[in-house]
């Protein structure tokens, strides 16, 4: 079964970064159910953490990952994103 590594990147208090990961958690556990659906890994980082990240991200948050390529930023629709991880292959 494939995998797919959810990364989302954001910072605590940004309720953007709330809403986005309420948009994920609920897409996943509703993919839980579906036939051929990957195998979803969520990690969080956060850009106060990470130089790097604030200074390639700062303007952008939250940023989802999908196996390590973006898939958005600010606001996840929750249909493209099942779309997305029904394609990982």
């Amino acid at each position: 079964m494939p995998t797919a590594n959810l990364t989302l990147i954001g910072k605590p208090g940004c309720h953007l970064c709330d809403d986005a990961r309420d948009v994920i958690t609920s897409v996943v556990a509703k993919l839980a159910d579906t036939p051929n659906a990957p195998d979803v890994q969520l990690d969080e980082l956060s850009i106060l953490d990470d130089a790097a990240l604030m200074e390639q991200y700062v303007e952008d948050i939250p940023v989802l990952l999908i196996n390590g390529k973006v898939h958005n930023y600010w606001r996840i629709d929750p249909l493209r994103l099942r779309a997305a991880l029904l394609e990982v292959r």
